[in-house]
């Protein structure tokens, strides 16, 4: 089987990203984003899907880090839908329950073609520390509809914002390695209408 890896730059006015995405890997990150956070959460997604991710970002994190954790899942939706290819033989679908100490959260994932986030969290979560936890969602989105995919995430119950998007980090990341995993009894693409 041919590498399934991508490379991609994305430069503009706000933000300057390059990334490598080496999908079938080992869980390496290396890299920085200028938000040490993020770093982290970036960090348990490579470790947790087993793919090797190296990430150097600049954003304009003078104002606000919005562009560049926007941008970075720009950037790492379109490798993931690089990387996929053709799609043939892939699983399709992932489905993760994670718990992380009192949170329990659910992700599901289908490289379907058709973009979508439903994305359900309890209301005002607190930021951690100096990153405000409605950046989780912005990455989310930009993911999902830069690889195609329909993406539902939900924390069914928790308390502590950390610990809630940390285990939607690591949900997120096990859900593309059991989704973008080879099945060799899928021949073609598993869709009934051959295409994906």
């Amino acid at each position: 089987m041919a590498e399934r890896a991508s490379s991609i730059t994305r430069n503009t006015a706000e933000t300057q990203i390059s990334l490598d995405l080496k999908l079938d890997g080992e869980g390496k990150f290396t890299g920085t984003t200028g938000i040490g956070f993020f770093d982290h959460m970036l960090h348990l997604l490579a470790r947790h899907g087993l793919m090797d991710l190296n990430i150097e970002a600049k954003g304009d994190l003078e104002v606000d880090f919005h562009h560049t954790v926007e941008d970075v899942g720009i950037v790492l939706g379109s490798a993931l839908k690089e990387a996929l290819g053709d799609k043939i033989g892939i699983v399709r679908y992932g489905c993760s329950y994670l718990p992380m100490d009192e949170t329990l959260a659910r992700v599901v994932i289908d490289f379907s073609g058709r973009a979508f986030l439903e994305h359900r969290v309890p209301e005002l979560v607190p930021n951690i520390g100096d990153f405000p936890f409605q950046l989780v969602e912005e990455f989310l989105r930009a993911v999902s509809f830069n690889v195609g995919a329909n993406l539902h995430t939900e924390i069914l119950y928790g308390r502590d914002s950390h610990h809630m998007a940390e285990a939607l980090f690591k949900g997120l990341g096990r859900v593309i390695d059991q989704a973008s995993a080879i099945d060799p009894r899928v021949k073609g693409v598993p869709s009934t209408k051959e295409s994906l």
